[in-house]
Formats: C-alpha cells, structure tokens, sequence
C-alpha cells in the first residue's frame, strides 16, 4: 500500500539502465530478516551505496541526484541546450503548479515545469476521497492522471531538479541544481511543504533506528512493540489508527490542551483499547540505546513534570513545513515561512505569483490547490498582457 520503496527502487534501476557503470540490487527485508538484523535497519528504504549506509526513508530522484553530486563533485552533468526566454516558469509540480503549468500552456505562452518529482506531496497519500467528482483515488494515481494531462500541453519539463537561486527582474533568471539557467518573464512558486520535524534531541540522529515519519512505510518493523505518535492532528490520530493494529500500543502526543483531529478520528482511536491519548504535554528528547530508539522523554506542561516513557519507535506527525528556504529575500514570507500572497495569487513582487500549500492561503487541500494553481497562471497571463507586446499578439 506504500509506495516510497517501490519508488526508490524503480529510480536505481533507472540510473543503472542509464548508465552501465552502476548496478543496483533490491533486498526484501520481508524475506531476509538476517540482513535487517545484522544491519540493525529500523526503516526502509535503505540505501547503500558501495556497502555502505546512503540514504534512509523516502527520498526522490532529485535528493538522490543531489546526495550523489555532493559525495562526487568531480562529477558533473552537461546542462541541456539553453532554452528561450520563458513566458511563464512554474516550480513545482503538486497539484497547483502542474494546474498552473496547463492553465499558462492553454494561454498558448511559452511555460516550463521545474520540479524534484511530479506529484509533489501528494504522490504520498494513501487514500483521496475529497477530491470533487472523484468519489476514491490514490496518491499514485492522481499523480499519474497529473502527468498525462501536462503531457497533452507544450510544457517542457524540468523534472528531478531543484531551483537554487532566483535572480529578480523584468526578467527572472533562475539557476537549476543542473546548472542550466531559465530566463523567464513570470514565475509562479508552488513548492508545496513537506512533513515538519520535532527539532528535539536525538530525532535527527535516530532517523531510520526508531524515529519515523510514515507509519504506512515503517509501522511493520514495530510489530508487537509500543510506539508514540507525536502529534494529536489528523494526521496524528490517522497515523495512530493504523499502527494500532500492529502494534502492541501507541500513545499519541499533544502539546495543545485538546486534540486538534477531526471529532470523527478521536472518537475512533478512543475505542481503541491500545491507544492512549496524552494532551497538553511537550516532547523534550528521544532517547537511544545501542543505536535503537528506547524512550521518548516529555513534560507535563501543567504540572511541568517530566517522565520517560519506554518505548521502541517514535512516529512524528506534526503538521507541513512551507518548502519556502530558497526564496529568501525573493519575496516576502510570513513568520510560519509561508508566501504571502493576495487574492489573485500575487506576491510583493512584480511577476512573481505562488499558489498552493507554500502559501498563506488556508485549507491545504488539493481541490483548493488546484483552483489556486489556476489561478495564479490567469494572474500571470494578465500581468503578462499589460506588459508585454508578444503576450498581447497571443492574446489577439
């Protein structure tokens, strides 16, 4: 029901198709549990990389690409020929910037997509039952209706990079991971977020030995051991649901003094007999032992005592980080990090519109993303009839 190995997997055999200097092999740790144990692997995917420990988790082609780069810097890859000055760039290729990449394509403008993966955050969602006129999907399988749509438009894609530096302007310049550089006269930023950390001791540190982020990746190595969810949201209590039926227990963690779930979820983790629901405390640090997670230490936050509880894995489920880092000092930010926008997608400045989850825009759900998507791109072509000859003669 996981996609996030199968993804892994598929983006090695890739780079070993591509290119017949690597080999890649797949290791079902279902099957070979002497492996599991003799490398002490907590969560997959695991990556090695000439036997030794690479990557943990979900990760994508671009973080691949990216962590590959870093450890070979000698290696470098040729960027494509330079293309012409773009009408419309768009980073991001969730649900808003793939809306917005055909809404900007259907203007007849001249559009390119960038983006690590397409799909975006969605593409590791399980069940999709909101989506209007969709009654049940999947995250893969949106993904995949996402790409045949774009793939119906003149849209060149940029996929499996990164956007490292923007400079501002008439004209945007913006710099790949690749190095190839994109002039562009608008841009629109739909970056989306990613999962927010705990920031704690031993979080980082344990990532892969006890400290998850996906119950659905990562619950079965905590078979009939306890675990903590850190997070009373719905995606906390969802989480907690899920592992409760492998699991031997699960205590979920919030810092508020009441649940923030749906009433629905909390009523349903309540008939749970091995989930136990803790408010209003604070997760001070998790603790290792031999390199294994072993307890999780919080603080009562109206009575400020502290305890450790035993335990074998940590879930965090703590809500979204706008993926906002590389426009400081592009355009303005809220203090949560998010884009700060108006009611026609635009930012502070001149050309540049954002949509989606990276902004302040409430509700982040994919039908609401998908209309903000489109209209940052009818934002865009607008400003580009006001100041562009060559967006009127289109227009015309």
């Amino acid at each position: 029901s996981c996609h996030n190995c199968p993804d892994v997997v598929q983006a090695l055999n890739q780079f070993a198709l591509l290119n017949n200097k690597i080999e890649t092999e797949m290791i079902d740790g279902a099957l070979f549990q002497k492996t599991v144990e003799a490398r002490a692997i907590q969560g997959v995917p695991a990556v090695y990389l000439n036997g030794e420990p690479f990557a943990n988790g979900k990760v994508d082609t671009a973080q691949l690409l990216s962590k590959l780069q870093r450890r070979f810097p000698s290696l470098s890859t040729t960027p494509p020929e330079q293309l012409p000055t773009q009408d419309v760039t768009v980073i991001g290729a969730g649900p808003a910037g793939v809306a917005a990449a055909i809404y900007a394509a259907r203007k007849g403008l001249a559009v390119t997509l960038v983006a690590d993966r397409l799909g975006g955050q969605v593409k590791d969602t399980q069940g999709i039952e909101n989506l209007i006129s969709v009654p049940k999907t999947t995250g893969p399988e949106l993904s995949g209706n996402l790409r045949a749509h774009l793939q119906d438009y003149a849209v060149t894609l940029r996929e499996h990079q990164q956007v490292t530096h923007i400079t501002k302007g008439d004209i945007k310049r913006l710099t790949l991971s690749s190095g190839e550089i994109i002039n562009s006269r608008t841009l629109i930023i739909a970056t989306g977020a990613k999962w927010r950390e705990l920031g704690v001791p031993g979080e980082k540190e344990n990532v892969g030995s006890g400290v998850a982020y996906c119950p659905h990746c990562d619950g079965p190595f905590f078979k009939g051991k306890d675990v903590a969810v850190v997070g009373g949201g719905n995606s906390g209590i969802e989480a907690a649901l899920d592992l409760s039926g492998i699991v031997r227990s699960v205590t979920v963690f919030e810092f508020m003094p009441q649940l923030k779930a749906d009433q629905v979820l909390i009523e349903q983790a309540r008939k749970r007999s091995n989930i136990h629901l803790l408010t209003n405390v604070a997760t001070h640090e998790i603790v290792a032992d031999e390199g294994k997670v072993s307890g999780l230490v919080y603080v009562n936050r109206s009575t400020d005592e502290r305890k450790t509880l035993p335990l074998a894995g940590v879930f965090v489920q703590i809500g979204l980080l706008p993926n906002s880092g590389f426009l400081q000092g592009v355009v303005e930010l809220s203090e949560r990090g998010e884009v700060i926008v108006n009611a026609r997608g635009e930012t502070n400045e001149a050309g540049i519109f954002a949509c989606g989850d990276v902004t302040t825009v409430p509700y982040k759900q994919i039908v609401v993303a998908l209309g903000e998507g489109a209209k940052a791109a009818l934002t865009a072509f607008e400003y580009l009839l006001a100041t562009t000859d060559e967006a009127a003669d289109l227009a015309a």
